[in-house]
Formats: structure tokens, C-alpha cells, sequence
């Protein structure tokens, strides 16, 4: 099922229509849809690396609408519609975690989900059922979204075809590492000062 949805994915980067597309598709992963839209990213940026920005911020605004729509889901709609989405993707368990974490931690929490490989719809749905602050959550989401759509279009527009391969085979270990990194340094800081 998932090679298919992939594979469906991205013959869409190649159609006329594409830059609608990465909307739609940005806008539906967070907040139902497996596939992420950095499958539409590479190739779209790799045939037009001059509109890698604009791809990028398309993908961006596309998406944080999108998790605001999955904050929706998880507000008014989680029993019919989020909780399925949340059982889909095995994170049933974690929600109790999130919801003793969520006051403290939720825009960390939005944040390390929008950069990383944990799917950031079970965030969005999960922030809208805990009430997360809508505000809070949507800065968070923004520059989640942003930092990584702007990184893999940046990365592709500088180097071209031969990051490719490095992209696809290592962004979830590099947005990991990078998420590490960030919050231990701020762990750091709260000790040292």
C-alpha cells in the first residue's frame, strides 16, 4: 500500500499542476496522510532549482494549515476522526504521556514532530484534543515546517542531483540528530544560568 501511495506521490511531481499538489499533499499529511511532502520537494526542486523557495514555503504554509486543520480534528472531532488517524499510526500509548507533558513541553513537543520522522499528524491532533494554545502552537508549527522544507529545498538548490540520495537516505537521522543537539543545548543553558 505505502509503495503504491509513493509511487502515486511522486509521478505527481512531474505534472503541470505540481506546486498544487505539494499543497494539497503538504496540507493532508499533517493531518490524515503517510506520505510527507519532502517526496515532492526533491524532485520538484531538482527539475526547477530556481523555484526552490518558493516550493519550499508553499510546502510551509501548506502544511502548518494543514496541522491547524489536524489541531481541529484533535478539538472537535478526535473520537470519529483522531483517535482512528492516532490508532492507525500505533500511538494510542503515548497520548497519556502527552497529556501530563503538554502544558510544559507542547510547543517543544509540536516542534520536534514537525522536524523529525514522528508523524507530525498525531502532534497536530493530539495538541487540538490537550488544548494546547493555539498560538503557541501554530509559531511552533511554522518553524518546524519551515526549518525543514527551507533545509532539504536549500540543500537541493545548492548541490543539485548528488544530494539526493544523501537527502532521502538520511534526513530522518540528521532532523533527529539536530533535535538533540537543540535541546540538549538548551537543557545546558538552564543549568549553566
Amino acid at each position: 500500500m505505502f509503495r503504491s501511495l509513493y509511487n502515486w506521490t511522486m509521478s505527481l511531481a512531474a505534472h503541470p499542476h505540481a506546486l498544487l499538489a505539494l499543497g494539497l499533499i503538504a496540507f493532508i499529511e499533517s493531518s490524515v496522510f503517510p506520505i510527507p511532502p519532502d517526496i515532492l520537494i526533491i524532485p520538484m526542486v531538482l527539475a526547477a532549482r530556481d523555484q526552490a523557495w518558493k516550493i519550499a514555503l508553499i510546502a510551509t504554509i501548506a502544511s502548518v494549515l494543514g496541522g491547524m486543520f489536524g489541531y481541529g480534528i484533535g478539538a472537535f472531532l478526535f473520537e470519529s476522526i483522531g483517535q482512528p488517524v492516532i490508532e492507525f499510526y500505533g500511538k494510542t500509548e503515548y497520548l497519556e504521556d502527552f497529556r501530563t507533558q503538554y502544558n510544559d513541553w507542547g510547543a517543544w513537543i509540536v516542534f520536534i514532530a514537525g522536524v523529525t520522522p514522528f508523524p507530525y499528524k498525531v502532534i497536530t491532533i493530539a495538541s487540538g484534543f490537550f488544548e494546547l494554545n493555539f498560538t503557541v502552537f501554530s509559531i511552533s508549527s511554522l518553524g518546524a515546517r519551515g526549518l525543514r522544507f527551507f533545509f532539504v529545498a536549500g540543500l537541493l538548490w545548492y548541490f543539485g542531483q548528488p544530494i539526493r540520495i544523501f537527502i532521502e537516505k538520511y534526513l530522518n537521522i540528521l532532523a533527529t540528530i539536530f533535535c538533540i543537539l537543540l535541546i540538549g543545548g538548551f537543557v545546558a543553558l538552564k543549568y549553566l544560568i
